[in-house]
C-alpha cells in the first residue's frame, strides 16, 4: 500500500465555513448560519420549515419556488441564501395578512389551480408581476407569467384571476 495514499486518506476533511445571514422573512427577522452553496429555497424549506415554497425543477425552469425579494419576484432555487443578507423576503406564507390576499381570493374564485403544487409560486409571481407594473393586458400577463409552469394546465383560469385583481375585482 502506498504511504502517500494512506496519509491523504487519513487526513482530516476540512469542513466548509458557514456564513451568518440575517434576512427578514414574512416580517420576521431571522439569523441563519448557512454554507455558501445553500440556496434560498433550501434555507426556507429546510432551516425555517417554510414549505409553501415548492421545489420543482431546481433549475429555474418551472417557477414553483418563486418568492418576493424586496418586492421583486425571483426563483429561490437560483439564488444563494448568503446573497440575500439584509433583504426582505415574502413567501406564500407571508402573503396573507390576517385575511387572504386578493390574489389568493381570485385564485379560489376562478378555480385557478388543480393539484396546487405550482400555486404558491404562481401567486407570488403574479403579485410581483403586478407590482412591476408591466402587465397591461392578457397577452402581456401570459408572457410575463410564462416562467411559471402549471402541469395541470390551469393557465386560462390563472390569467383570469390575475386580470381580476389587476382590474380591482371584488370578492365575496
Amino acid at each position: 500500500m502506498d504511504e502517500n495514499i494512506t496519509a491523504v486518506k487519513d487526513a482530516p476533511v476540512a469542513e466548509p465555513k458557514s456564513h451568518p445571514v440575517t434576512i427578514n422573512i414574512n416580517g420576521q427577522q431571522h439569523q441563519l448560519l448557512v454554507q455558501p452553496w445553500v440556496t434560498l429555497l433550501d434555507a426556507l424549506r429546510e432551516k425555517l420549515d417554510l414549505t409553501g415554497t415548492k421545489k420543482g425543477c431546481d433549475h429555474g425552469q418551472c417557477g414553483a419556488c418563486t418568492v418576493l425579494v424586496n418586492g421583486k419576484r425571483i426563483n429561490s432555487c437560483l439564488t444563494l441564501a448568503v446573497m440575500q443578507n439584509g433583504k426582505e423576503i415574502t413567501t406564500i406564507e407571508g402573503i396573507a395578512n390576517g385575511e387572504m390576499h386578493p390574489m389568493q381570493q381570485a385564485f379560489i374564485k376562478y378555480d385557478a389551480f388543480q393539484c396546487g403544487y405550482c400555486t404558491p409560486g404562481q401567486i407570488c409571481s403574479a403579485i410581483g408581476m403586478l407590482q412591476e407594473g408591466h402587465a397591461t393586458n392578457r397577452e402581456e400577463v401570459k408572457e410575463l407569467m410564462s416562467g411559471n409552469i402549471c402541469r395541470c394546465g390551469a393557465y386560462s383560469n390563472i390569467v383570469e384571476a390575475i386580470m381580476d385583481v389587476k382590474e380591482g375585482g371584488q370578492y365575496e
